[in-house]
């Protein structure tokens, strides 16, 4: 009979497991599937670590980029500059003498201490620029004939920008506490992950779908222990999660090619596409879906193992087919909301393509022949199915890590 009571030699071990909050719950896990499950990680990770390595970027190729782009021509320097005026805006929008322009006194470099007129657009005026404001120039050494010229960049946002992080690192370390750091440790991780990884693999021309799969499992390791704690509980999460990032991968590829999407549809891409035109478009903006997603994958797993187990442990009589059911209620209510969250995070992140796309009122078919509506579409529905399928195989791994309940017994005997 299969039951829950220990075998000499193949003991409970309790599992402290780290949900979403509250006291966690103490679940009896027995050897087998504990070591299945724990097996299972290391083969993943042992792979994961395997394919960095495989992956990792030719440096030499990411330098050879680099020198081919060139942000501003040879002596073009970017002075900072303090507003001492503003100027109204222009009636026509055209900027000229007495509208339309900052009067700026240079901090730095061969004009220092300058104080000079410059135009910006009407949109920059609108944005409450004021004196003591601090804006970036930027400075073209003289040409055969003109004099240097000096025009605005941008307006430096340094201390605003500074404050804001401040202000979230507080919040979160105020209100989540330990956790919060961990969760803040984690984000760290992930970034160096992005920008020393995946960012140079990419330009290396590496398989963007195989970057994309590896860095978000090599993130996924270390932000769910750091943030959850290492037990059971979170192990079973971290298999969904690792679960759903291949399913997602597996359709994204699927899905960019039978769009026939090129992955180019803003500035950025059709740079690239100068400099390293041999690049897979494609395979990088499938690498982009992949981890666009990670971030409500992660949630919905960990939800989802949490779930299992306050299950187990408030009612050990119920079979596992019993906690599988009511862990999918569970996570039915998840799905609705997350799916809203997706959607309502692209939808904002575009608004100001949907606002010109309105007032064109073209057909949808039409505008689903655009790139950039098309890949947004894609984007959407490829992570929302990738985060959907991840709930109900996260459950099944969690239950099956669970001991049976009684009433499995009673249908064993």
């Amino acid at each position: 009979m299969a039951g829950s009571h220990a075998r000499r030699g193949d003991g409970p071990t309790h599992s402290h497991g780290h949900g979403h909050g509250g006291t966690p719950a103490e679940v009896d896990v027995r050897r087998v599937p504990r070591l299945v499950l724990l097996g299972s990680l290391v083969a993943a990770l042992l792979l994961t670590l395997v394919g960095v390595g495989l992956l990792w970027p030719d440096g030499d190729r990411v330098d050879e980029l680099s020198e081919q782009v060139q942000f501003a021509a040879p002596g073009v320097t970017f002075p900072r500059a303090e507003v001492l005026a503003v100027q109204e805006p222009c009636v026509d929008g055209s900027p000229a003498e007495g509208c339309g322009q900052l009067e700026v006194r240079v901090e730095g470099g061969e004009d220092d201490g300058a104080e000079v007129m410059v135009a910006v657009p009407p949109d920059v005026l609108a944005a409450d620029l004021r004196a003591g404001d601090t804006v970036k120039l930027i400075r073209t050494p003289a040409q055969e004939g003109q004099e240097v010229a000096i025009n605005y960049f941008g307006t430096v946002r340094s201390l605003p920008l500074g404050l804001l992080l401040a202000a979230f690192v507080v919040v979160v370390l105020a209100v989540a506490r330990f956790r919060g750091l961990m969760a803040l440790v984690g984000l760290a991780f992930a970034t160096v992950v992005i920008t020393q990884f995946v960012l140079p693999a990419l330009l290396s021309g590496e398989s963007g779908v195989l970057v994309g799969v590896t860095g978000s499992a090599a993130i996924m390791y270390v932000v769910l222990y750091t943030t959850h704690g290492f037990s059971l509980r979170t192990s079973a999460a971290l298999a969904g999660t690792l679960a759903g990032i291949t399913v997602t991968g597996l359709i994204g590829v699927f899905a960019v090619g039978g769009t026939r999407l090129t992955g180019v549809a803003d500035e950025g891409s059709r740079v690239l596409g100068t400099v390293a035109g041999d690049l897979s478009f494609q395979g990088i903006f499938a690498c982009a879906v992949i981890i666009a997603g990670l971030g409500v994958l992660n949630d919905v797993t960990i939800t989802q193992a949490s779930a299992v187990w306050e299950l187990r442990a408030a009612s050990p009589t119920m079979s596992r087919t019993q906690v599988f059911a009511s862990g999918m209620r569970i996570g039915r209510d998840h799905i609705a909301s997350t799916i809203y969250t997706i959607v309502f995070a692209y939808a904002g992140t575009a608004l100001t393509i949907l606002l010109v796309l309105r007032l064109y009122q073209l057909p949808t078919g039409t505008l689903l022949a655009t790139e950039e509506i098309t890949q947004e579409v894609v984007r959407t529905l490829v992570t929302s199915i990738g985060l959907v399928l991840a709930v109900p195989l996260t459950t099944l791994i969690a239950v099956a890590t669970l001991p049976a309940g009684s009433d499995d017994e009673s249908l064993d005997a």
